[in-house]
């Protein structure tokens, strides 16, 4: 298999995470697009990027790129999504990957009729931990998955330009650290939720800062979930089953996860992967699925559950951005 050429849209702190993922396997992106040329021009420098493209348009109509990344913030992700794969490009974008569900359903329908994937690049679906416990629940030796509990809390101050809190930049809790939440929940509930009700605290942009959520399936599994973008919560996730339950800590990244036995208090200690090659792992299962064809390890069917749910979420708070008007 030929190595599959990247390139990036966007070189902030996720561009360079990327380039730095594929260092130590020998390997670099093939080229860089940028809003801000001289960015660009200094992030091709710093990796030893071999394009810098002038415009969106020319990375998109280079033969060389095979898939194209995209770092921006949210509320680009759709056009820049929609011309890569309207120009035949595989795209893996970052979290959350649309503004909403209309926005992904259409992207989907694009790539599907072009043959080309598409896909979240959210951490928790490629994590060898995650697949690791996924395997162990489905084992059926923990018992049912009962109960799922999820915090993320982050303090950002008040800085209503930021993106954190900037409506133009479709900023709020939900969609920068809420998608981690609410897709490992539904990663560990056998099938999407059918109830879910929350609260929710707007910023003095009328960004969401604060929610509570709680939401329940047709399997009987409840589960829930808190965000905070101006207060600091653990990243913790307990999946409570009937024999057993799992505590994840920094579950975004995880490597590490405990089991304790519901009767003795036992506890076992489970490790696999590492934290730091949390993108590599991404590469990987992108690069797979590109050649295969079987998207299996990209979980985009949980990837479009978790929008829907946080389209609903939105929708009830009447939280909407202008691209959205």
């Amino acid at each position: 298999m030929r190595e599959l050429n990247w390139a990036v849209i966007g070189c902030g702190v996720i561009a360079n995470e990327m380039a730095n993922a594929l260092a130590p396997e020998g390997r670099k992106l093939c080229g860089i697009a940028n809003r801000t040329l001289s960015k660009a021009e200094a992030f091709a420098k710093k990796y030893n990027v071999a394009k810098v493209y002038k415009s969106f348009d020319e990375l998109y109509q280079d033969p060389a790129v095979d898939i194209v990344y995209i770092t921006t913030p949210h509320n680009t992700h759709y056009r820049f999504i929609k011309q890569a794969l309207l120009a035949g490009k595989h795209v893996l974008a970052e979290k959350s990957i649309t503004l909403n569900i209309r926005e992904l359903d259409e992207l989907n329908a694009i790539a599907e009729s072009k043959g080309l994937i598409l896909a979240e690049a959210q951490t928790i679906w490629h994590m060898p931990l995650y697949k690791k416990l996924w395997s162990i629940v489905d084992s059926g030796e923990l018992g049912k998955v009962q109960i799922i509990n999820a915090n993320f809390g982050s303090f950002k101050e008040y800085d209503m330009s930021n993106r954190f809190f900037n409506m133009e930049l479709a900023g709020g809790a939900l969609l920068d650290i809420g998608v981690y939440a609410l897709s490992a929940v539904r990663s560990f509930m056998t099938s999407a939720p059918d109830k879910v009700l929350s609260t929710e605290k707007p910023s003095p942009t009328g960004s969401d800062e604060m929610s509570a959520i709680a939401m329940s399936n047709r399997d009987g599994q409840l589960a829930a979930v808190t965000l905070s973008m101006h207060s600091k919560q653990p990243k913790r996730i307990i999946i409570s089953c009937e024999k057993a339950y799992i505590e994840i800590m920094e579950y975004p990244r995880a490597d590490k996860a405990v089991i304790v036995d519901a009767q003795t208090g036992e506890r076992k200690e489970i490790t696999e992967g590492e934290r730091s090659k949390a993108l590599l792992y991404e590469i990987l299962d992108m690069e797979n699925a590109a050649v295969s064809g079987d998207k299996t390890a990209l979980k985009t069917e949980l990837t479009r559950d978790v929008m829907d749910i946080m389209t609903g979420l939105r929708k009830d708070w009447g939280l909407v951005y202008p691209e959205e008007i």
